[in-house]
């Protein structure tokens, strides 16, 4: 079974969505049982992952290759290292909390909703699989469909201008890599991601190359500017759908930074890294001050996952600068610890948030924050685990929201102190627009009779609230494990910063 764990992990839960899809709507809790059976089977193989994948050794392991297109020698290719699995681990973890999460939210064809969020989950493990980059196009492309799917028919009432936003920005992007990645075919005769890092390019043909990944993973982040797709999408998307989006979907544009910018296109990198390094710190600086202003709390949260995604792709990029300007090995180590470390954070926090605002909302029907006002009076237990995730989205120490962003900004430092100025004053907007936010859905006197008659979270609720905090606590308090499973994979990706093609 472990020679093809990888496979099973991905078709389990995309043939497993065939069987809820049998039980149809006449039998809605059949489809709801069949589905999370799915999930948690899918999640204990994950844990397998952790047994057979050895961290100290920086190859990518669990291999499995098989020809798939014979004509152009493109091969169904799986391999993990510890950056993936980290990241698979959290997708199969969410997997199971947006489908108790939806269990009696979702009442109107049930059993599509938990297929189209199987088949999501299966093809968002591929992509942390592949390392064919036609097959890593293939997974990357065809999320699309089933978050498209999502949104539009169990979205708000601008659903579907929303559902065409997100699939016209992410697709157009697409268009751009795949172009990208026929050019490499055509001098590499190979789509094999070790094969294009080897495939030696000129300044020119890296530069164009750059910014074609670049185009695709920005939209995928989402970066400034092309970040406006991502708001919407939130807004109208159901609760489970912007878990999963803003959990892990998001993770998927800096994972394609690791796997095609980073190695095929180094010296490219390293010339334009000033660019992603600004855009990244507009994120964190001007994107936290326009969540300061929104009213509706899902819209709030959507536009801090920008500012904490930026990040992400601040601590990647930084260690450019730091490897071949500064000569600092471990500092560039440091800041990519930080943007792997914060990837999986952010996936805990962000979906934490959105599955509290889902809490209200399945109560009041509302998300703008001047509907609400003293919920704790009536809700202690949701009160306190709100205002737990609000700490954490803050980046509170004891909470996983400060270690990667903790890492990120000594990196940064190391590397040009006004680039970690700017980097830690998200600290202090991000807890202005979060604590805004609890102050007024949670403190106060009632002022809306509506609110007065909301009852306390459910045993359900209480179940993914519960493992969110958890995750964010245990993540918080004691990240060694993660840091030493994705150590040696990223000790290699900071060595490999250092090779020059040119």
């Amino acid at each position: 079974m472990f020679n093809h764990l990888l496979s099973l992990l991905i078709w389990l839960p995309v043939v497993g969505a065939i069987p809820v899809l049998m039980a149809g709507s006449g039998r809605p809790n059949t489809a709801r049982w069949l589905a999370l059976a799915v999930a948690v089977l899918t999640f204990v193989l994950s844990l397998f992952l952790l047994t057979q994948y050895n961290p100290v050794d920086p190859a990518k392991q669990l291999t499995e290759s098989y020809l798939w297109i014979s004509s152009l020698g493109v091969h169904y290719g799986l391999a993990v290292d510890g950056i993936s699995v980290a990241l698979i681990l959290l997708t199969t973890f969410v997997g199971i909390l947006v489908i108790v999460g939806a269990w009696e939210v979702i009442q109107d064809k049930p059993h599509q909703y938990m297929a189209a969020m199987l088949v999501l989950e299966g093809l968002m493990i591929g992509v942390f699989c592949a390392t064919d980059a036609l097959l890593f196009y293939v997974f990357f492309e065809a999320m699309l469909i089933p978050m498209f799917i999502l949104i539009g028919m169990w979205g708000g009432p601008r659903r579907v201008y929303a559902t065409l936003k997100f699939f016209i920005y992410t697709f157009f992007g697409s268009i751009f890599m795949l172009v990208g990645l026929i050019y490499l075919y055509l001098k590499a005769g190979s789509f094999d991601l070790n094969t294009l890092a080897a495939l030696p390019l000129t300044l020119q043909e890296q530069t164009w190359l750059f910014f074609a990944f670049l185009i695709a993973f920005a939209v995928k982040v989402p970066m400034v500017p092309v970040h406006t797709w991502l708001p919407d999408a939130h807004v109208e998307a159901p609760t489970g759908g912007s878990v999963v989006l803003a959990a892990v979907m998001l993770k998927i544009g800096g994972y394609g930074f690791l796997r095609f910018s980073l190695p095929i296109v180094p010296d490219a990198s390293e010339a334009y890294a000033w660019l992603v390094i600004g855009l990244s710190l507009v994120a964190v600086v001007y994107i936290g001050y326009v969540a300061l202003v929104q009213e509706d709390m899902k819209k709030l949260v959507a536009y801090s996952s920008v500012a904490h995604m930026g990040f992400v792709t601040l601590g990647i990029f930084i260690a450019f600068m730091l490897v071949r300007d500064a000569n600092n090995a471990d500092a560039a180590k440091l800041g990519m610890q930080g943007a792997m470390v914060q990837m999986i954070s952010h996936g805990f926090v962000s979906g934490a948030m959105f599955s509290c605002i889902g809490v209200l909302y399945d109560r009041l029907h509302s998300r703008q924050i001047k509907d609400y006002g003293g919920v704790i009076n009536v809700m202690p237990w949701f009160g306190f685990f709100y205002v737990l995730f609000a700490m954490a989205n803050s980046g509170l120490p004891g909470t996983s929201g400060f270690v990667g962003e903790f890492f990120v900004i000594l990196a940064s430092f190391s590397a040009n102190p006004w680039i970690a100025l700017f980097a830690a004053f998200t600290l202090i907007i991000g807890a202005a627009y979060t604590l805004w936010m609890v102050k007024r859905v949670l403190w106060g006197d009632i002022t809306n009779p509506h609110v007065a008659e909301m009852k306390d979270i459910n045993g359900r609720e209480w179940f993914v609230l519960g493992a969110f905090a958890a995750a964010v606590l245990i993540l918080g308090v004691w990240p060694q494990p993660l840091i030493h499973l994705m150590d040696s994979s990223v000790t290699q990706l900071v060595q490999q910063l250092g090779n020059h093609k040119i």
